[in-house]
């Protein structure tokens, strides 16, 4: 008893035996619901199997990136439901982005009017449930845009109305292959070009216009190789045919609707987010930065935001993590999303609930330590280093 009181009262020890208990804890209750869950599938007589993935689905899906019909498989259904998740998410955190830094900013304004309207906006959106905007912006956009027939006409190549965005379809053809090079090439330069512009100004304190430059290499150069290739793009013009258009690229309304909803909703969130962030900057940073002449939104751009990315971004990872699931919520206006389509439909018509919600399950876990990964990587590059 004496030696096992020492063990006890050693503290390294203790730890190690306290977390041993607690994985034998974990363990024990994973296999006790296996083994539950293998039981009342052998009372129902069923098993796991997911060959159901490679039978076809029977169901259409109104928006994809990739080519689909209702004869592929399920399998190839979740994975069209994947990338509409994949095309919501990003759209989304880039609207929120550029909707939340500018709200942060204007919430600091010393223009009354302008401060006490992004603080109302944020107050508003962020107390209503993300459901409801979902539902708001699906409804103005069903109802305010014109029917098909009276599709708003942007020069008999693109239309409007309330089945959706209809754009022209660029189909590459031979000598694409050159113009894609030239893109790689330009992007290489762009980043090359960005290093040695921060080491020249270090240095010398000489400043280039980095972003005028990258962008103009970036736009001219893919340009010129697309000329020179004798334009080797055609386009698919959207055609109204029936009661719909047909051809060229498609934007849903629940996808306009979704993105919307999304982007503002979580703005509100970032907008603190970058509030709290300049605000935990010492006043004394700007005030250096005003003395030696530099215009107030130099010092935003040069000053402030830079030192305040790293108390900024932590939170924001969160954002990005709560927006990237509630997109599931999509289901609500038949947005055929990886929920509405492995986790809903499939999992209907073959009644496979453990498997479709397993495979679910991972999925949004695997983009959510993506995501994480990625910001965390990010957040390391731009902390203070310790000396």
């Amino acid at each position: 008893m004496t030696f096992l009181s020492n063990i006890w009262r050693n503290e390294k020890s203790r730890e190690i035996i306290i977390q041993i208990f607690v994985l034998f804890c974990i363990g024990w209750l994973l296999s006790w619901l296996v083994m539950n869950v293998n039981a009342n599938f052998k009372a129902l007589g069923k098993d796991i199997s997911f060959e159901f993935l490679f039978i076809p689905a029977g169901y259409d899906i109104n928006q994809y990136l990739i080519d689909y019909n209702n004869r592929d498989s399920h399998l190839r259904a979740g994975i069209v439901g994947l990338l509409n998740t994949g095309l919501v998410a990003i759209f989304g955190i880039i609207l929120a982005t550029v909707m939340g830094v500018a709200l942060g900013i204007i919430r600091l304004s010393k223009n009354w009017l302008a401060s006490k309207l992004a603080y109302w906006y944020v107050e508003f959106t962020r107390n209503v449930p993300i459901l409801l905007h979902i539902l708001l912006w699906h409804g103005i956009i069903i109802n305010t845009f014109p029917q098909t027939r009276q599709a708003i006409n942007f020069g008999d190549l693109t239309f409007l109305s309330n089945r959706g965005f209809y754009l022209p379809k660029p189909i590459t053809e031979s000598g694409i292959e050159f113009v894609y090079l030239c893109f790689v090439i330009s992007l290489i330069f762009s980043v090359l070009f960005t290093k040695y512009a921060k080491k020249k100004q270090d240095l010398t304190g000489i400043q280039y216009p980095v972003f005028w430059i990258n962008t103009a290499v970036i736009i001219i150069l893919p340009s010129l190789a697309f000329l020179l290739s004798g334009l080797p793009i055609s386009f698919e013009i959207p055609v109204l045919k029936g009661f719909n258009f047909r051809g060229g690229l498609h934007m849903s309304p629940e996808l306009a609707a979704l993105t919307f909803a999304l982007g503002i909703y979580t703005a509100a969130f970032i907008a603190e987010i970058v509030r709290a962030g300049i605000l935990a900057i010492d006043k004394g940073q700007k005030e250096a930065a005003e003395s030696i002449g530099l215009k107030p939104s130099k010092v935003m751009n040069l000053v402030i935001l830079p030192q305040a990315r790293r108390v900024i971004i932590p939170p924001l990872t969160s954002q990005y993590l709560n927006l990237t699931k509630n997109s599931s919520l999509a289901i609500a206006i038949g947005y055929m999303d990886l929920v509405a389509t492995l986790g809903g439909i499939s999992l209907n018509q073959t009644g496979r609930e453990m498997e479709t919600m397993v495979i679910v399950m991972l999925i949004y876990l695997s983009v959510s330590l993506s995501i994480s990964a990625f910001m965390n990587w990010y957040n390391s590059k731009v902390k203070l280093v310790g000396r």
